[in-house]
């Protein structure tokens, strides 16, 4: 932890390449939406309940509204895995992240609805430029765009930046304690996990037993992205400039997009990689205007 402080940007850049990583895993358990969503969770509970037990010896037991408001997140980012694995099934997995990451924009228009936050002339004029991207990723200009149904996955990705700027949101009204790292996340997880298991049950998708090299992949997904990724950006980015958290955050679904090319062998048409360029830039235009942090106070993108 001492050295996550004294260091917060090299924190943030290995916390920001082990969740560029998720969809990798995702794709690489081949398992169904359900079940990657409700596995990530499941087997990344143990360690967090560790980390609690050691946060709380600290600090005390959780305030009850805290675990209230974590448990009320963690219905947000319950929506956010199920529409985001929903969305790599339909774009790929490098697309998908680009459009889950329009929450950055996203955010500020919810901000400004249900706060009255009016964002800064920074985050407005991202918008355009984020729709261009949008529209260009859902084929709708060409023919023989890549991905099963490229509209489909737009719609999805689109859904799964609202659910999680919901998660950001309601984490960021009623956070409390920001030395508390492990326990909101552990509760977010929990009720993450609770909350997907009617959905899996009623589509049917949700396999119990997703074979022995699917639960290596996601115990890979749950450890890397879901405890280590998330502890070190949450840790990291409070800490950081407006203009470096941007940057280091734009990292991730870069990331993400090139080892998807690399090791899924995904390839995106010339535009939707245009698309996915301009969506990038209306991110960073957006988070270096200085309103608002996209992973404040707790938490990193999927």
């Amino acid at each position: 932890m001492r050295s996550v402080l004294r260091h917060p940007a090299r924190a943030a850049l290995a916390g920001a390449l082990a969740i560029a990583f998720s969809a990798i895993l995702y794709r690489a358990s081949d398992v169904s939406p359900e079940t990657g969503a409700f596995f990530r969770c499941a087997y990344a509970l143990p360690v967090l309940w560790v980390l609690v037990r050691f946060e709380e010896r600290r600090l005390g037991p959780r305030p009850r509204q805290l675990r209230l408001t974590a448990w009320a997140a963690g219905a947000f980012f319950a929506a956010d895995l199920l529409l985001w694995h929903h969305a790599i099934e339909a774009v790929g997995a490098g697309l998908a992240t680009v459009l889950g990451n329009t929450q950055v924009v996203l955010v500020g228009l919810i901000a400004w609805v249900l706060f009255r936050e009016r964002p800064g002339r920074a985050a407005l004029l991202a918008i355009p430029i984020a729709m261009l991207g949008i529209v260009l990723i859902s084929g709708a200009l060409e023919e023989g765009a890549y991905g099963d149904n490229p509209p489909l996955g737009v719609v999805f990705g689109l859904l799964t930046a609202i659910a999680y700027s919901g998660f950001l949101l309601t984490l960021r009204h009623g956070a409390g304690d920001q030395r508390r790292v492990a326990g909101p996340l552990f509760d977010a997880t929990l009720a993450s996990m609770v909350l997907i298991l009617p959905v899996g049950l009623a589509s049917g998708d949700l396999d119990f037993m997703p074979g022995l090299e699917s639960s290596l992949w996601l115990i890979v997904l749950a450890l890397s992205s879901q405890v280590l990724g998330w502890l070190l950006i949450t840790v990291s980015l409070p800490r950081l400039p407006a203009v470096g958290t941007s940057l280091i955050l734009t990292l991730q679904p870069v990331a993400t997009v090139a080892l998807a090319a690399i090791l899924l062998g995904e390839n995106p048409s010339p535009l939707q990689l245009l698309g996915a360029g301009a969506i990038l830039a209306g991110l960073v235009v957006a988070s270096a205007g200085g309103r608002s942090r996209p992973l404040e106070p707790a938490s990193g993108l999927t």
